[in-house]
């Protein structure tokens, strides 16, 4: 095989550098990856700069060690450091993934080449080995599908809470309804028989009336905080008007609303997103803010949607520690977050708190869920 004469790199003062001279510098200067050779019993032979930084051994100190440190004790235990150089003497290469132990115990995710290096006379001479660390990548891939299996969870209770409201309404509020009316009856037939005897009767059946009207106020303000029916029905607009009245009537907080809400550009997953963090701002509001007014408003085009909450409560110091019943931030946050968007809290003590979240239209949440069901 014919070589390139002897050269000098330009700027340099070094001459007669040969190209296997360049390969061997080339590779020690490389700082991302791990690249040495391995003798055909597995001992490190070589150790670049790479391998110094990502492994934590120094050249001398791993020199002539075999390259098994490198791998967990469960790897070691099972002969996966064996079976690989079989694996790449016999197919000429190959690629792995997993965990691999630094010179300090600490581990990371490492994707690594192995390739059988022969000589002229096709007789194996070692191998080349080419490790690079990918654990940040790794931990982003992570995040990403808990994000997408929460994305899952987050539909999946939606569902069911439709589900339960739709039973609550209709199964068991019409079974109170009619134990009211038969109740009714019964009172009417024992006031005709005897009136005069039967009055303590009638006044604890009249009692019993009373309990079964507020059961029934109780279920439909369970199955509204669950799903309100409105807004399959009749939209966001609405079911946001009538969560702001309802809290309204309840606490005594006066509530605005100002939407500017174009609900055909929308979709479901955001629909079900915005009404969700305006009710837990007002639960938040109602436990925390001890506010006398809330302003609520919401607008959107074809292609972005912003939502703002604001109160005149007390209000608090965005640098002190969290409270540990700080849930419902976190999952208003989780639920901007699933759709896309980004949400921000600005809050002082004694000037109140604001809530703004913006994401991009339209939501696309099938990427994601694919993500989650691999």
């Amino acid at each position: 095989m014919q070589t390139a004469g002897p050269t000098s790199w330009p700027g340099s003062n070094v001459s007669d550098i040969t190209i296997a001279d360049r390969y061997r510098l080339l590779i020690e200067a490389v700082g991302d990856y791990a690249i040495f050779m391995l003798g055909p019993g597995g001992c490190v032979a070589s150790w670049n700069l790479g391998a110094q930084r990502i492994k934590g051994y120094s050249p001398e100190e791993i020199v002539g060690q075999h390259f098994r440190v490198f791998y967990t004790p469960d790897d070691i235990a099972s002969g996966k450091p064996e079976r690989l150089l079989e694996a790449a003497a016999l197919h000429g290469r190959v690629d792995d993934e997993g965990w691999r132990v630094r010179k300090d115990g600490t581990r990371f995710w490492a994707s690594v080449v192995i390739t059988a290096v022969r000589d002229d006379d096709d007789v194996l001479v070692g191998f080349a080995k080419i490790t690079r660390d990918m654990t940040e990548r790794r931990r982003l891939e992570e995040l990403e599908r808990a994000h997408a299996a929460s994305a899952l969870v987050q539909q999946a209770r939606e569902n069911e809470q439709r589900r339960i409201a739709r039973e609550l309404h209709d199964d068991l509020g019409q079974r109170i309804a009619a134990l009211k009316i038969a109740l009714g009856i019964h009172g009417r037939e024992l006031a005709n028989k005897s009136p005069a005897q039967m009055h303590a009767e009638l006044e604890a059946i009249a009692q019993i009336g009373a309990d079964i009207d507020s059961l029934a106020v109780a279920v439909r303000r369970i199955a509204a905080d669950l799903r309100p029916a409105i807004l399959d029905d009749l939209g966001l607009r609405a079911a946001l008007e009538w969560l702001a009245e309802d809290f309204q009537s309840r606490y005594g907080v006066t509530v605005q609303c100002t939407l500017d809400v174009l609900e055909p550009d929308l979709g479901e997953i955001a629909t079900t997103t915005l009404f969700r963090v305006v009710q837990e701002a007002l639960t938040n509001v109602v436990r925390h803010a001890r506010a006398r007014r809330v302003t609520i408003g919401l607008q959107n085009d074809a292609n972005h949607c912003r939502l703002r909450i604001s109160d005149d409560g007390i209000g608090f110091d965005p640098k002190a520690p969290s409270r540990p019943d700080a849930f419902g931030l976190i999952g208003m946050c989780e639920r901007v977050l699933l759709v896309g968007g980004s949400l921000t809290v600005d809050a002082c003590p004694g000037e109140g708190v604001t809530i703004s979240a913006e994401f991009r239209l339209p939501v696309n949440t099938h990427s994601a869920l694919t993500r989650a069901d691999r």
